[in-house]
């Protein structure tokens, strides 16, 4: 059975700390668990009163005071018309935004080439529209964030299979595969997710160096998911793919958004930098508005997360870090039943539940344990004994989180039986 603490109690783990007060000003320390099942986002909304949600990339913590106070500011002001950079009045209204934060990136893009919309698979199913026809395949790294491979198959294109496995040594791709995939199955698309969801693996120079020189050879456009490049954990750094050469750069799509790392998803809004001169050209000719236009609340809020919002930024990573080091000790120590490699970015963990022999480790850990995470099943041929566990909360609800976790393998594994009774919290 899970612990009856209070899980808002931060005393209920410890862990290394960082720097308190930074985390207690941007309230990263401690959340109020009624507070969130007050929200009607989704993670906290789906579910039933007494489970732990852990799912859904959303975080748990406030927004960020930079970002709060531009929107605050906005509706203020009253400021919500017709926005002056309307696409047929002006340029992108994020060019010099996103320009000046690749710049942390050491990577110089060419503002005339970027273009904003509401959210990431807006912006793929556009490319996959106009670059592809019906039955090409577009090449998927999987395990997959579900929309991605959704939106291929219902497109009428073929999902092509990119596995990255788990070795010793982490999470890793077989090149010499996916060169053999590619002349075998005469894709038209790669879509590179980095960091990856769900490993969350930081994709080194050599590797993004390799898969640029596969596209190059074999003619590929490359749709580069960069959104979590804001929450990769140092030493790892990122690298978006495109800065590796103009070559490079002129076939790749790089898609970002400040809505993960700042935690703002409902506003929708992403930023793409489009290498191929076709897709621009087929786009600026579409007629206006046929793609959907960014809202105006969502524009500034990037623009403040990526002008003023890094102090809060730096510190959400250390509690982000604090929280994956928690995960995984608790996991070798208390769950070696289970299988995880500590991820090198982002606040997601996938984790390796096949040792379990559970037909869904999602649906056992929401019955036995009272916490939703997500089913690996969605995310590719081959996914199905993993789970995906979001791990940006406060600490003390984490915590509880892993003594239901823990209660519930513990009891499955010494009696094949149920863990958890609901009426006895």
């Amino acid at each position: 059975m899970p612990s009856a603490a209070d899980p808002t109690d931060d005393s209920a783990v410890t862990y290394r700390p960082v720097n308190e007060t930074d985390l207690r000003a941007c309230g990263l320390d401690r959340l109020d668990l009624a507070w969130l099942r007050r929200k009607t986002g989704v993670k906290w909304a789906r579910v039933a009163p007494d489970v732990l949600p852990a799912w859904i990339a959303d975080m748990d913590f406030p927004v960020a005071p930079p970002v709060l106070n531009a929107l605050t500011d906005t509706l203020k002001r009253g400021d919500l018309g017709y926005p002056a950079w309307s696409n047929w009045m002006g340029p992108d209204p994020l060019a010099e935004d996103f320009t000046a934060r690749m710049a942390l990136y050491q990577w110089a893009p060419e503002p005339d080439w970027v273009r904003s919309f509401s959210d990431i698979i807006q912006a793929i199913q556009i490319v996959i529209q106009t670059m592809t026809e019906p039955g090409d395949g577009v090449v998927v790294q999987t395990p997959s964030y579900p929309p991605f491979l959704k939106t291929v198959t219902m497109m009428g294109r073929r999902a092509v299979a990119d596995p990255i496995e788990r070795t010793d040594a982490g999470w890793s791709f077989d090149l010499q595969r996916l060169r053999r995939t590619i002349a075998r199955e005469r894709p038209r698309v790669l879509i590179i997710v980095n960091p990856h969801n769900p490993t969350g693996r930081v994709f080194t120079r050599t590797e993004l160096e390799e898969l640029a020189e596969i596209a190059i050879t074999n003619d590929m456009v490359v749709v580069a998911d960069e959104v979590l490049a804001d929450l990769a954990f140092a030493p790892h750094r990122h690298i978006p793919i495109a800065s590796l050469s103009s070559e490079i750069a002129a076939r790749t799509i790089t898609m970002t958004s400040a809505t993960k790392a700042f935690n703002f998803a409902g506003l929708r809004c992403a930023v793409t930098h489009i290498g191929p001169v076709e897709l621009r050209d087929a786009i600026d000719a579409a007629p206006p508005d046929v793609f959907g236009v960014v809202n105006v609340l969502g524009i500034e809020a990037t623009k403040a997360a990526w002008r003023d919002g890094d102090d809060w930024l730096d510190a959400v990573r250390n509690r982000l870090r604090q929280n994956r080091d928690i995960v995984c000790d608790s996991i070798v120590q208390r769950m070696p039943t289970l299988g995880c490699d500590p991820p090198e970015a982002n606040y997601l963990l996938w984790l390796d539940c096949g040792r379990l022999q559970k037909d869904d480790p999602a649906l056992f850990f929401r019955d036995a344990a009272r916490v939703e995470l997500s089913t690996g099943k969605t995310f590719g041929p081959g996914c199905g004994d993993f789970v995906r566990l979001n791990f940006a909360t406060a600490p003390g609800i984490l915590a509880e989180i892993l003594n239901r976790m823990t209660a519930a393998v513990a009891e499955s594994v010494h009696t094949g039986g149920p863990s958890y009774n609901a009426e006895s919290q």
